[in-house]
Protein backbone atom coordinates (compact mmCIF):
# COMPACT_ATOMS: atom_id res chain seq x y z
CA UNK A 1 0.00 0.00 0.00
CA UNK A 2 0.90 3.40 -0.71
CA UNK A 3 -0.13 6.68 0.93
CA UNK A 4 -1.24 9.30 -2.03
CA UNK A 5 -3.88 12.57 -2.33
CA UNK A 6 -6.21 13.00 -4.17
CA UNK A 7 -7.92 16.05 -5.18
CA UNK A 8 -10.77 17.56 -7.30
CA UNK A 9 -11.32 20.66 -9.10
CA UNK A 10 -14.64 21.83 -9.53
CA UNK A 11 -15.17 23.66 -12.35
CA UNK A 12 -17.60 24.45 -15.63
CA UNK A 13 -16.47 23.65 -19.78
CA UNK A 14 -16.47 27.79 -20.50
CA UNK A 15 -14.27 28.32 -17.63
CA UNK A 16 -10.96 30.39 -19.16
CA UNK A 17 -7.66 30.87 -17.19
CA UNK A 18 -5.53 33.79 -18.51
CA UNK A 19 -7.56 33.64 -21.91
CA UNK A 20 -6.95 30.04 -22.51
CA UNK A 21 -9.63 27.39 -21.46
CA UNK A 22 -8.98 26.08 -17.78
CA UNK A 23 -9.78 22.39 -18.24
CA UNK A 24 -6.64 22.35 -20.52
CA UNK A 25 -4.72 24.46 -18.75
CA UNK A 26 -5.09 22.14 -15.78
CA UNK A 27 -4.51 19.24 -18.18
CA UNK A 28 -1.25 21.01 -19.37
CA UNK A 29 0.03 22.13 -15.33
CA UNK A 30 -0.43 18.36 -14.13
CA UNK A 31 1.01 16.54 -17.09
CA UNK A 32 3.51 18.54 -18.56
CA UNK A 33 4.73 20.71 -15.68
CA UNK A 34 4.39 18.28 -12.61
CA UNK A 35 3.92 14.97 -14.35
CA UNK A 36 1.02 13.86 -11.65
CA UNK A 37 -0.34 10.60 -11.71
CA UNK A 38 -3.71 9.17 -12.05
CA UNK A 39 -5.70 12.67 -13.60
CA UNK A 40 -9.09 12.12 -15.03
CA UNK A 41 -11.84 14.85 -16.03
CA UNK A 42 -15.68 13.88 -15.66
CA UNK A 43 -18.22 15.99 -17.43
CA UNK A 44 -21.42 15.87 -15.53
CA UNK A 45 -24.90 16.26 -17.21
CA UNK A 46 -25.71 18.63 -14.47
CA UNK A 47 -24.65 20.63 -11.47
CA UNK A 48 -25.28 23.64 -9.42
CA UNK A 49 -22.65 25.33 -6.92
CA UNK A 50 -22.74 28.33 -4.27
CA UNK A 51 -25.15 30.29 -6.11
CA UNK A 52 -27.82 27.56 -6.71
CA UNK A 53 -27.79 28.38 -10.56
CA UNK A 54 -28.40 24.86 -12.13
CA UNK A 55 -26.46 24.03 -15.22
CA UNK A 56 -27.71 21.51 -17.30
CA UNK A 57 -27.41 19.73 -20.42
CA UNK A 58 -30.58 21.04 -22.34
CA UNK A 59 -31.39 20.75 -26.04
CA UNK A 60 -33.27 24.48 -25.59
CA UNK A 61 -29.72 25.68 -24.55
CA UNK A 62 -27.12 26.69 -27.09
CA UNK A 63 -24.45 28.01 -24.66
CA UNK A 64 -24.66 25.07 -21.69
CA UNK A 65 -21.93 25.48 -19.43
CA UNK A 66 -21.70 21.94 -17.71
CA UNK A 67 -20.03 21.02 -14.67
CA UNK A 68 -16.77 19.32 -14.87
CA UNK A 69 -14.47 17.89 -12.33
CA UNK A 70 -10.84 16.93 -12.93
CA UNK A 71 -9.36 14.34 -10.45
CA UNK A 72 -6.26 13.38 -9.78
CA UNK A 73 -3.57 12.00 -7.64
CA UNK A 74 -0.33 11.49 -6.27
CA UNK A 75 2.10 10.99 -3.71
CA UNK A 76 1.46 13.78 -1.03
CA UNK A 77 4.41 16.71 -1.67
CA UNK A 78 3.61 16.39 -5.57
CA UNK A 79 0.17 17.01 -5.07
CA UNK A 80 1.10 19.71 -2.31
CA UNK A 81 3.66 21.36 -4.76
CA UNK A 82 0.89 22.18 -7.65
CA UNK A 83 -2.04 23.24 -5.48
CA UNK A 84 -0.62 26.17 -5.02
CA UNK A 85 -0.69 27.09 -8.88
CA UNK A 86 -3.89 25.08 -8.91
CA UNK A 87 -4.89 27.97 -6.41
CA UNK A 88 -4.04 30.44 -8.56
CA UNK A 89 -6.43 29.40 -11.50
CA UNK A 90 -9.70 28.66 -10.08
CA UNK A 91 -12.09 30.28 -7.35
CA UNK A 92 -11.78 29.50 -3.72
CA UNK A 93 -13.69 26.53 -3.29
CA UNK A 94 -13.43 24.86 -5.89
CA UNK A 95 -10.75 22.32 -4.78
CA UNK A 96 -11.43 19.46 -2.59
CA UNK A 97 -8.19 17.31 -1.22
CA UNK A 98 -8.19 13.78 1.14
CA UNK A 99 -5.81 11.15 1.75
CA UNK A 100 -6.34 7.73 0.26
CA UNK A 101 -3.99 4.43 -0.14
CA UNK A 102 -3.01 3.00 -3.07
CA UNK A 103 -3.30 -0.70 -3.76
Amino acid sequence: MKNVTVARVYLREGDKADGHNLMRELLRLLQDTHQVHGVTVFRGVAGFGAHGEVHADDVLRLNVHLPLVVEFYDVPDAVAAVLPRIRELVPAGHIVCWQAQLS
